[in-house]
């Protein structure tokens, strides 16, 4: 559905884009994820046709953004970070407004009723949108994206400033989205891509440093292993004679969880499975292991590893005609 190829985007001497390319399959939920600053509205920007790039290629089901941008641009439904709302309108005037903007042809009352059913709007339909919480003109704003039913839905941060119970409601209407589109979120909030994404892209300085399904973004980063365990014992023992064992990086004491016990994290270096050296000291100490799981690295942990990782250098190559360089 969507296909990006060494996409570049300069400014002088400055590179927003370094040659990224990703593609995205019709029906997935993929999130655009990355620091502030890391490229990933430019892409957004981009996509949807509101800039220019220096380099690559861009298509929208097929149709090249620049040879066909019309066409491309009837295929995708944007919500920009800034909501594009005209607060002196009534939700329903807002929204035929952007019908006739698009120049729809869907059945105009049918088509806005369903808009206003799939994001809850019904009820205020008849509200000036200056006059909805911002939660609210969120929904608003995700629903002039899908006037003309397009293919593609980019969403630019959409929970940006909502309370926690307005940022479920986004991220249930997100998922409703993903059953009849494909979707696009452009967000630096962790917790967002777990929640609604099938696969994570995560960009750094301009450059992809990750793609990956969501459930198997922690092996993109070749790291450590890390245990929680529970053991009956004086941490000041403990803790020297866990850190002695081969291969362990480091152990953190969390403290005592219970009266006779302590809760401690233990990292091992990769490859090294620790848990019988682990279970043979304890036992010579007399030292009962009560608990003991793996303590997966999550994404937090995977963001800070990838996004601090040093970039590469990279061959930069032109080609094809570009809005900047003909």
């Amino acid at each position: 559905m969507i296909k990006i190829e060494n996409l570049t985007k300069r400014y002088g001497a400055s590179y927003a884009l370094n040659g990224i390319s990703f593609e995205v399959n019709k029906g997935e939920i993929v999130g655009f994820l990355g620091p502030n600053g890391a490229g990933k509205s430019t892409t957004m920007n981009i996509l949807t046709g509101y800039l220019s790039f220096t380099d690559g290629k861009v298509e929208i089901d097929g149709l090249d953004v620049l040879d066909f941008p019309d066409e491309a641009k009837k295929k995708i439904g944007y919500l920009p970070e800034q909501p594009p709302l005209y607060l002196d309108m009534t939700v329903t005037e807002y929204l035929n407004f952007v019908y006739d903007l698009k120049g729809c042809t869907l059945n105009r009352k049918k088509h806005i009723a369903e808009i206003l059913e799939v994001v809850k709007l019904t009820d205020v339909k008849g509200r000036l949108i200056g006059n909805l919480s911002k939660g609210y003109r969120q929904r608003v704003g995700i629903g002039q994206a899908l006037v003309g039913n397009p293919e593609v839905i980019v969403l630019d941060e959409p929970t940006v400033g909502l309370d926690p119970r307005q940022i479920v409601e986004i991220r249930n209407l997100i998922r409703t989205l993903g059953l009849d589109h494909t979707v696009i979120l452009s967000t630096h909030i962790l917790s967002e891509v777990q929640a609604v994404c099938d696969r994570v892209i995560i960009i750094n300085k301009g450059r992809i440093t990750a793609d990956r399904r969501t459930e198997e973004l922690a092996a993109a980063v070749e790291g450590n292993r890390r245990m929680s365990v529970k053991i009956c014992g004086p941490a000041k023992e403990v803790l020297p004679a866990v850190r002695a064992l081969p291969g362990v990086l480091s152990v953190e004491s969390l403290g005592n969880l219970d009266m006779d016990s302590t809760s401690y994290v233990i990292e091992s270096d990769s490859g090294i499975d620790i848990r019988k050296p682990l279970f043979q000291l304890l036992s010579r100490n007399n030292w009962p292991l009560i608990g003991a799981e793996t303590a997966g690295t999550n994404l937090e942990d995977v963001f800070l590893a990838l996004t601090d990782r040093p970039l590469e250098p990279k061959s930069r190559k032109r080609r094809g005609k570009t809005p900047e360089n003909g």
